[in-house]
């Protein structure tokens, strides 16, 4: 079974930038889909990124399109989700998780998860 680990949170101004990093071990993730998803006190869990098995494709919500970028490097089993001009708004639980196959990009389709990370955008 695969067990995910997200790492690279922490507090930040607004307008920095962090990068998160998502590892497995216990199986390969290299042929799966991979996404992100945050939640935030008090609201609704937002998909917010995802990719295909290959990168070849991705998806983004609105509300990161254009500051957030999501990659992976297969050789490690590790997952990035690189995120730039943060806002407030964007002060959430970061979790990575993964999806059922290596083309689905849906949250409904999720089958593992990690514990997630804490990002904080604040002055």
């Amino acid at each position: 079974q695969v067990h995910l680990v997200e790492s690279g949170g922490g507090l930040v101004q607004p307008g920095g930038s962090l990068r998160l990093s998502c590892a497995a071990t216990g199986e390969t993730i290299s042929t799966y889909a991979m996404a992100w998803v945050r939640q935030a006190p008090g609201k609704e869990r937002e998909f917010v990124a995802a990719l295909t098995w290959d990168g070849a494709n991705t998806y983004y919500a609105d509300s990161v399109l254009g500051r957030f970028t999501v990659s992976r490097d297969n050789a490690k089993n590790t997952v990035y989700l690189q995120m730039n001009s943060l806002e407030p708004e964007d002060t959430a639980v970061y979790f990575c998780a993964r999806s059922k196959d290596g083309g689905t990009l849906h949250e409904r389709y999720l089958e593992y998860w990690g514990q997630g990370t804490l990002v904080t955008v604040s002055s």
